[in-house]
């Protein structure tokens, strides 16, 4: 009698050399990887593209991976197997995490099991893949970095995306006055649909007198910028007094006129999700559990690829006209 040998390869996107987005290679002979203690194995059905996953492919960002590598961070999916001393998990929950030790464009990924978190039924896989990046780095850049409070006001300065819907609709549940800009007439609307009070398009050539003009003058309280080498010089004359323009996003240098900090005591403060503490990914999960609980955590998923349009994806979370929502692939 022959028996059937168990599957113990899969899919997963590799990176041999750093590059342009051709370097992603689709293979599907990868040995699946065994979860160690206080590791789990997720079998995945949707992984979030994260523009910083891009950085690190093309070798510019300051974080390099041994090569080669798997790509990919917030997956969504069920429990296969969990490592040594695991309690939390079992064999077929529901998951989605914020980070994977074997990366994330792959049927299975490894994940440590303190970055694994229950995927609410009333979220699908999809939504799942959207949480965790978009969301935990929001959250941190909100009220871990940029102390925001009730009140206050916030512009989220390319808010069509991923983090920036996530930021809309955090900001909105804690009481803050949200502005958002997106480029299309139809990411103005899916911002708007999400916890904006008022939308700009970044494309149009007075759209800052308009936010000034919107704001009475008086400028806002907090910036959070996605695209901070073509935009912090202008978000500094946006300030109010004290503001604080939070960088989450940057792909190069830029010029900018130190006064513009001075006239206003006005700060610039990056964001890395990668230097969070346990403790603070802790506060950033709960915060997330509980807009799940009260129903306005809700990840608007935009452009979906299967695996095999990897490539496409990376170009075109680049290049797009505009964002409508998070980037997932799809397993």
């Amino acid at each position: 009698i022959t028996m059937a040998t168990p599957r113990n390869v899969m899919r997963a996107v590799r990176v041999f050399g750093f590059g342009g987005p051709e370097v992603l290679k689709l293979q599907s002979d990868v040995l699946v990887p065994d979860p160690k203690e206080n590791q789990v194995l997720i079998k995945v059905h949707a992984c979030g593209v994260n523009p910083v996953e891009t950085y690190i492919r093309s070798g510019s960002y300051a974080r390099k991976p041994a090569l080669p590598y798997t790509p990919g961070s917030d997956v969504a999916g069920v429990i296969e197997r969990v490592g040594e001393h695991v309690t939390a998990f079992k064999k077929g929950d529901r998951v989605f995490t914020i980070g994977t030790v074997s990366g994330g464009y792959a049927d299975y990924a490894v994940a440590a099991a303190n970055t694994v978190f229950p995927l609410s039924d009333e979220l699908d896989f999809r939504q799942g893949a959207a949480i965790g990046i978009p969301y935990f780095t929001a959250y941190r850049a909100l009220f871990q970095k940029g102390r925001a409070r009730a009140g206050e006001s916030v512009l989220v300065h390319g808010a069509s995306g991923g983090v920036g819907i996530a930021t809309c609709q955090i900001a909105r549940a804690c009481g803050l006055k949200v502005l958002g800009t997106a480029g299309t007439e139809e990411g103005m609307n899916v911002v708007l649909r999400n916890g904006c009070h008022q939308a700009f398009n970044h494309r149009e050539a007075n759209y800052i007198d308009k936010i000034k003009e919107y704001t009475g003058m008086e400028g806002v309280d907090i910036i959070i910028e996605m695209l901070s080498n073509v935009n912090l010089a202008t978000d500094l004359q946006l300030l109010a007094r004290a503001g604080r323009v939070m960088v989450v996003g940057c792909r190069g240098p830029v010029e900018i006129n130190p006064r513009d900090t001075m006239n206003k005591e006005s700060s610039i403060i990056g964001v890395s999700l990668f230097l969070a503490t346990e403790e603070e990914m802790h506060e950033c999960a709960t915060a997330v559990r509980d807009g799940i609980a009260a129903g306005w955590l809700k990840p608007a998923v935009g452009s979906e690829y299967p695996l095999e349009r990897v490539v496409q994806a990376h170009e075109d979370i680049i290049h797009s006209s505009g964002a409508r929502g998070k980037m997932v692939l799809l397993l």
